[in-house]
């Protein structure tokens, strides 16, 4: 018997851009949805980095889609929009608030066209409140929601995370927004519209350091670099190996008294200055350069191999390069060579969310170039003769496929 996926049959216009709506729609397509990936004549905005190949971001996360472009501006574009929407189960976009009722495609018109058509929106700020037209990018979330100025050093600038945080928070969410509004809708038999901003998503994720500032501690600084954010533990830190870093952490006194014999000092677990959680938080100075001391005579795996023997929580620190070829990840199968149209063999991931019961996750087309699928998908779905593409794409409604 052929196992379904949760979301087999249903139909997902993806209007998304950039990072955080591409994501959802990935994530629903590893569901079994079909996705629509609605783009403007010029492409969606990553697409655009590079003229001569597809950048890898937009491969990564818009395999499984179907590329139609329609310039929704143009009234006929609009028209044919609104037909796909009919039919569709599920809208996703991440414009600025209002960009989709000033197109004269927002929730309203479409919930009164569809009635089961799930919106899933996704802005910086949300749909209300005071910033809520202000410009939102991962960078300027990140420092609306605190991660900008709770990242670096106590002594150093606020400086942005490395990764895209904020637009994967968001775009998750939005997930499972969307994913719980159609069992609603299973219940109800009405769509709704799914409001995620990422302003919200983003700012959950301090929880340690919002609990320094609920707690009303007024010695935590708003950076501790590698420590614990709110300085409670002693070891929690990054420490120096002969070829990079290793974090590490002890959570509970059991990884202390295992750390202490692994490091050969077994006199610190008589010392009552390290016999607590907060006695080993004052002085996690002197902590960290024991740490340290032992680390810096060894390499990544051998500090890995030792600490993880013991159970203590220890991991090294990867390079975006060691991640690429992780031998974990390989392993669980995470990535996937596909073969790209435009740039060849290709390395990019499945779905992190793994469903044992609802099918394996599966990269079954590799991520469309720009309009690919725009003629095939409007004669199938909605009807439009050879000549109606013809007139269409001479109007720039649509684009030639490439």
């Amino acid at each position: 018997m052929t196992i379904r996926r949760p979301l087999d049959g249903m139909l997902v216009l993806d209007l998304g851009q950039i990072y955080n709506g591409p994501y959802c729609g990935l994530q629903l397509s590893f569901m079994g949805a079909r996705v629509l990936k609605i783009e403007p004549p010029e492409g969606d905005v990553v697409r655009r980095r590079k003229r001569e190949i597809e950048p890898y971001p937009l491969v990564m996360l818009n395999s499984n889609k179907e590329s139609v472009v329609l310039d929704l501006k143009q009234p006929h574009g609009k028209e044919i929009f609104l037909s796909l929407v009919a039919k569709a189960d599920v809208l996703i976009e991440n414009f600025a608030a209002g960009v989709m009722d000033r197109l004269g495609l927002g929730w309203e018109v479409l919930h009164k066209l569809n009635p089961r058509l799930v919106y899933g929106g996704s802005s910086g700020f949300g749909l209300d409140g005071p910033y809520r037209n202000l410009a939102a990018m991962d960078v300027t979330i990140q420092a609306m929601s605190g991660i900008t100025n709770a990242t670096g050093h106590a002594d150093g600038p606020p400086t942005k995370a490395g990764a895209a945080v904020c637009d994967f928070l968001a775009g998750i969410h939005l997930c499972a927004g969307i994913v719980g509004a159609l069992v609603q809708r299973e219940r109800t038999g009405m769509g709704q519209r799914v409001e995620v901003a990422m302003h919200e998503a983003a700012a959950i994720s301090l929880a340690s350091a919002l609990g320094a500032v609920m707690d009303g501690d007024q010695n935590v600084p708003d950076r501790t670099g590698n420590r614990h954010p709110a300085l409670a533990i002693a070891p929690y830190n990054t420490y120096p190996c002969i070829d990079g870093y290793v974090a590490i952490f002890t959570s509970a006194e059991r990884h202390w008294h295992s750390m202490c014999q692994i490091l050969g000092r077994p006199d610190l677990l008589k010392n009552p200055d390290y016999s607590t959680i907060p006695g080993r938080a004052k002085r996690m100075a002197e902590i960290d350069d024991i740490v340290g001391a032992w680390t810096i005579t060894r390499s990544k795996d051998d500090v890995l191999r030792l600490l993880n023997d013991a159970h203590v929580p220890c991991a090294p620190v990867k390079t975006a390069r060691e991640v690429a070829y992780d031998h974990h990840l390989e392993a669980r199968g995470f990535w996937v060579d596909i073969d790209h149209p435009k740039r060849g063999r290709t390395r990019v991931p499945i779905s992190p969310i793994r469903l044992h019961a609802g099918g394996k996750a599966e990269i079954h087309r590799p991520a469309p170039t720009l309009g690919q699928h725009t003629e095939a998908v409007l004669s199938e779905l909605l009807g439009i003769t050879a000549a109606e593409l013809t007139r269409l794409r001479n109007e720039k409604v649509t684009v030639p496929v490439a």
